[in-house]
C-alpha cells in the first residue's frame, strides 16, 4: 500500500501523540514499522511529544552488598553444568591436585598419535616442539584422565572457597 496524503496525515498525527513506529503501522494498516519509521525519517518529523508513561523518572534500584544478599536457587550454579551430573558420579570430588603430572614418554601423545580413550589434556605451548597431550587412559566418558579430570571439573564451592582465601 502506497503512501497517500491521507496516511501521511494520519502517520504524522500519530507520531506526534506519541505512538511507537509498531503502533502506527498496526493503525495505517498494510504497512511495516521499518516502513513507518523510514517514511517518518524522510519528512523530517523529528520532536515527539512525550509518552503516556509516567512522567517521573523511575527510582534506581539501592545497591546490597553482596554479603546481605539472600541467598537464591535460580542463579546459584556458574560455569556449563552439562556434564556436572556425569562427572559428579564418576569422580570423587575431592581437591584438585595442585601438582601437574610427570608423563612419561612413551605415555604421551602428538595430535597425529591421540586416540578416542587418551586423555586430551594439553601440557606445554602449542607453538614448542615438546608441546603434547597427557595420553594416559581416559576416565569414563570424560576427555581427560582422572587427574585431569579433577583439575577441569572442580565442585563450585571449592574453587569459590580457594579464591577467598588467596584474595583474603
Amino acid at each position: 500500500m502506497g503512501w497517500t496524503d491521507e496516511r501521511v496525515e494520519l502517520l504524522k498525527k500519530l507520531w506526534a501523540e506519541g505512538l511507537s513506529a509498531s503502533q502506527i503501522a498496526g493503525r495505517l494498516g498494510g504497512v511495516t514499522r521499518n516502513a513507518v519509521i523510514g517514511k517518518v525519517h524522510r519528512l523530517g518529523l523529528s520532536g515527539r511529544a512525550t509518552s503516556s508513561r509516567s512522567s517521573s523518572p523511575r527510582s534506581r534500584r539501592t545497591h546490597v552488598p553482596r554479603a546481605n544478599r539472600a541467598p537464591t536457587l535460580m542463579f546459584g550454579t556458574r560455569g556449563n553444568v552439562a556434564l556436572k551430573p556425569q562427572f559428579e558420579t564418576e569422580l570423587d570430588l575431592a581437591p584438585a591436585p595442585l601438582a601437574e603430572l610427570v608423563i612419561p614418554l612413551h605415555e604421551r601423545a602428538s595430535i597425529l598419535t591421540l586416540k578416542e580413550a587418551m586423555c586430551r589434556w594439553p601440557i606445554g605451548d602449542p607453538g614448542e616442539p615438546e608441546f603434547h597431550f597427557c595420553g594416559r587412559k581416559k576416565c569414563g566418558t570424560l576427555p581427560y584422565c582422572d587427574h585431569h579430570a579433577r583439575m577441569a571439573y572442580q565442585p563450585a564451592q571449592a574453587r569459590r572457597r580457594e579464591k577467598r582465601f588467596a584474595t583474603g
